[in-house]
């Protein structure tokens, strides 16, 4: 079964906020080309300059652990805490039709 996430990262300044795009900017290219990887749309807010929300989309939970352990991403997370985000993460399930 697929596993979508929507994580909200709200940032404390705007240099925080530069930050956070340069490095996920960074990872950006090898997220691409990640295997189970299906969908990873970062997104900012024109009402909210200190937000980030990045849904994604994966083709199972290890594959999220996979991505999550990917250099490119071990390393936006090593760097995350220093940014003093706070991060919301929501796990979305289908709805039954």
């Amino acid at each position: 079964m697929t596993l979508a996430l929507v994580v909200r990262f709200d940032l404390p300044d705007a240099a925080a906020a530069r930050r956070f795009d340069a490095l996920l900017g960074a990872a950006l290219p090898a997220v691409a080309q990640e295997p189970g990887t299906l969908l990873y749309l970062p997104h900012t807010s024109p009402s909210d300059p200190l937000l980030r929300l990045v849904y994604a989309v994966y083709t199972d939970h290890p594959a999220h652990e996979r991505h999550n352990a990917a250099p490119a991403m071990a390393e936006f997370l090593r760097e995350l805490p220093g940014l003093e985000a706070v991060v919301r993460v929501e796990e979305l399930v289908p709805t039954p039709s």
